[in-house]
């Protein structure tokens, strides 16, 4: 049959055609027994996985229906791909899974397998079991006639399945996982991480988790091992891992997803990983219909692309062949949980009804092409299975096709009158809960612990003399001291990056944790930011508290992604069911003397600002840097927070602030009785005064703080009171400090070392128009231009006197 595309009508009849034209088996099989004589596959199990896949047909066809009349939103479905069922039945249920967003017969099997079904994947490690053997040819196996019926099933174990995915396509505020904020496939009981659309964006964080699932499962389990998970420590933060000690992750991505960046880095880092004789536990699935939207994937490429990666074991099946499909992806998953190594499976499947409902498919694929792969219809080759196998007939699977068929419009029907989300406050209600006051008892629990119980523990890791004890230090001595005492108080805690450890940082930042700490919570990465992001992400996500590095801010853009469309919307996508803590430190801005070039005094920070949820924080000193650090990390661990500590490199080891030698800009470090009166709130500024303070306001951040006040100490010898406020913290800024010292004066400087074009500034301004500010103001900002080598940097950059002498025009108004 030629067909010019594939409608799910199309697709409809043509099922109902070839299951009406199965012959009836000669005899009926025993359920119990295998499929066929090798086969692993029980029919019961075969005719479990046969309902799971009708489900899930039956929710692509009414996605179809609820879009033809404007209230289904989402119709990327799964038709062809139903073999993945195969795939779920042969996982455990407790293996964290990133699906793919054609998964919906993986996800209808997941769901029942917390409940009781014949899945039952192989334990203890080991390949599938031999099935029992065939009676002797003399003593034939007893079977009912021909007419009697199947097992009983259908769709009564999928209801609950079939219910969240349509709730997800009307987008229905009582949608389990997202809420109606998007259509995902995730929820928490049945492991599945919800995951963006983003091309292969999920796959360096599935590395993370492998790599967080092998690091727990390695510690020392003395009296903190439980039969749920593993307990790490007992201080701040102790966690149970989500997942039991020998689980597997599971990440699973279309053939054309090969090719992205983003599945490069995972798949190097995997191999890398395995090669420097790490264990990642991590099973990709390659769902290859050879078709990426209607670019085709060249004959022989996907399978040459996953052969040729070191390190990761390959498996391949046909996704049409339920038992060859079961089979392969069983020996794949056990071969991984045997060998805590990475394998890929390379899943052959088709893509029915084109890539999602408004795709055109005879625009770039011939009658032919489509005939051929309704040809390889999965569902129909499972159905065809077990008619042959004398489990069913054609006209009884049909009954259970229609019943199916009839409950998910039935659900449908039902979910189009639940509610949707209804506002703003709504909507971003799950986006990055703020609980300040928890946030600040967990820093003030942390000072208590630290004189308390744990002084023993923090005075032999300081080496006897803890830093309050060591005099002013510079802004890197301070936020080395701040990660130390970080890595005593949270035992989920770990640093890494590229050259953090055996270094100890391009800067010395991270000096010396290595040997304090150990190299399983201080350990050097491969040179990928993509893959540092993706294993921070997978870490927070199974439990720990990573702190990565990434080394200059201009190299944090090529892996932008990973923050925007993974880490920030975590907990948007899940209603907070699943979080990724991370504080993410980034050496950046400008102003380093003799170095550099736009790739190491990179003053671009516009991107992080616009991440929704993202907290942004930049310390300019000493005595900012530990407190504020302190506070990311309990932010981290109370509220699932993603941070972004922006460390100004010109500051790191700078002493000086009026005059060389005067040590001005050096700090004490508070000792943990100081921590709770010295706690610096996400959001809130700090304010110099200089002078009467009554004349200006001058707005920075920064390197800008140090600028501003050289300029305020000379506008003060020309009796011009200053007052300098130091946002800390870009995101969210410190709106309300901003208006009230701003009012305070009447005159504001908006002081921004990055761009004039989508800098700090605009904000700073946008937030006094917002609040009807009425007094004057003034922006000094840097050119909209990459900062070039050597001297040529200072025609670009803000000055101390480019400060100055926007002060003197806007005092002259």
């Amino acid at each position: 049959m030629l067909c010019d595309v594939t409608t799910p009508q199309d697709l409809d009849d043509r099922f109902r055609e070839t299951l009406a034209a199965l012959p009836a088996a000669e005899r009926r099989r025993d359920p119990a027994d295998p499929v066929t004589d090798d086969a692993p596959l029980t029919g019961a199990q075969l005719l479990e996985m046969f309902d799971a896949q009708v489900t899930s047909r039956q929710l692509d066809l009414a996605g179809r229906w609820l879009r033809s009349f404007g209230e289904g939103f989402y119709t990327i479905g799964s038709a062809g791909h139903e073999g993945n069922a195969a795939v779920a039945a042969a996982l455990r249920p407790t293996d964290p899974a990133l699906l793919h967003y054609r998964s919906g017969a993986f996800y209808c099997v997941r769901a029942t397998q917390t409940a009781a079904t014949s899945f039952e994947p192989p334990a203890d490690d080991e390949p599938p079991a031999e099935p029992p053997a065939e009676p002797a040819e003399s003593e034939p196996a007893e079977s009912g006639p021909a007419g009697s019926a199947p097992p009983t099933g259908g769709f009564a174990p999928y209801a609950q399945a079939a219910r969240d995915v349509l709730r997800g396509m009307v987008a229905s505020s009582q949608e389990p996982i997202a809420g109606g904020r998007h259509k995902v496939f995730g929820r928490a009981d049945l492991a599945i991480v919800p995951t963006t659309s983003t091309i292969a964006s999920h796959l360096p964080r599935a590395v993370g988790m492998g790599l967080a699932v092998e690091r727990l499962r390695r510690m020392d389990s003395a009296g903190r091992r439980t039969a749920s998970g593993v307990r790490v420590g007992s201080g701040a933060g102790a966690t149970h891992a989500p997942w039991p000690p020998d689980a597997i992750v599971v990440c699973s991505f279309g053939d054309a997803s090969v090719n992205h960046a983003s599945a490069t880095a995972a798949f190097n880092t995997a191999g890398w990983y395995d090669h420097a004789g790490l264990r990642i536990p991590v099973l990709f699935v390659c769902e290859d219909n050879g078709l990426g939207i209607s670019v085709r994937s060249p004959e022989g490429w996907v399978e040459a692309t996953l052969r040729s990666r070191p390190g990761i074991h390959y498996f391949t099946a046909d996704g049409g062949d339920p038992v060859q499909a079961y089979a392969v992806a069983a020996e794949a998953a056990a071969w991984v949980r045997r060998h805590r190594r990475p394998a890929v499976l390379h899943l052959r499947t088709v893509r029915l009804m084109g890539h999602a409902g408004a795709d055109a498919e005879l625009a770039y694929r011939t009658p032919g092409e489509l005939a051929a792969d309704l040809d390889r219809d999965p569902v129909v080759a499972t159905a065809r299975l077990l008619a042959d196998a004398g489990l069913a007939t054609g006209e009884e699977l049909l009954a259970r096709y229609d019943e199916t068929g009839w409950q998910v419009r039935r659900l449908a029907e039902e979910v189009l009158g639940e509610p949707k989300l209804g506002s703003a406050a709504e909507v971003v209600s799950a986006l990055a809960p703020r609980r300040p006051v928890r946030v600040a008892r967990a820093v003030a629990d942390a000072a208590a612990r630290a004189s308390g119980p744990g002084a023993g523990a923090r005075a032999e890791a300081f080496g006897g003399k803890p830093p309050e004890l060591a005099g002013p230090l510079t802004l890197a001595q301070s936020i080395n001291a701040a990660l130390a005492d970080g890595l005593l108080d949270h035992p989920q805690m770990a640093v890494f990056g590229e050259d953090v450890a055996a270094k100890g940082g391009v800067y010395g930042v991270t000096k010396g944790l290595r040997d304090r700490f150990g190299a399983a919570r201080v350990f050097d990465t491969l040179l990928d930011e993509t893959s540092v992001l993706g294993l921070g992400l997978g870490a927070g996500l199974a439990g720990m508290l990573p702190v990565p590095e990434i080394q200059y801010l201009a190299y944090l853009h090529n892996a932008e992604d990973q923050l925007r469309g993974e880490a920030a919307t975590m907990q948007f996508f899940s209603q907070g069911a699943f979080r990724n803590p991370m504080v993410l430190r980034v050496a950046g801005l400008a102003y380093q003397e003799g170095f550099g070039g736009h790739f190491h005094n990179d003053n671009s920070v516009a991107v992080l600002r616009d991440v929704p949820g993202l907290v942004v924080a930049v310390p300019a000193r000493p005595d900012d840097a530990a407190p504020m650090l302190r506070t990311c990390l309990a932010s981290a661990a109370v509220d699932g927070s993603v941070c972004v500590f922006l460390e100004p490199i010109a500051l790191y080891h700078t002493r000086d602030l009026y005059a060389d030698g005067d040590g001005e800009w050096l700090a004490g470090y508070p000792e943990p009785g100081a921590w709770v009166a010295g706690h610096v709130p996400i959001g809130r500024a700090r304010v110099y005064r200089v002078g009467s303070a009554d004349d200006l306001t001058i707005i920075t951040f920064g390197n800008g703080v140090r600028m501003s006040l050289r300029a305020a100490a000379v506008l003060a010898e020309e009796g011009v009171g200053t007052r300098v406020v130091d946002l800390r913290w870009l995101a969210p800024l410190p709106v309300a400090d901003i208006i009230r010292e701003s009012s305070a004066t009447g005159r504001v400087l908006v002081v921004d070392e990055t761009r004039r074009s989508g800098g700090v500034g605009e904000g700073v301004i946008a937030a006094l128009v917002d609040a009807g500010y009425v007094g004057a103001a003034r922006r000094v900002a840097g050119v909209d231009s990459f900062v070039p080598l050597g001297p040529a940097a200072r025609h670009v950059l803000v000055s101390a006197e480019a400060i100055t002498d926007g002060a003197r025009t806007l005092l002259a108004r």
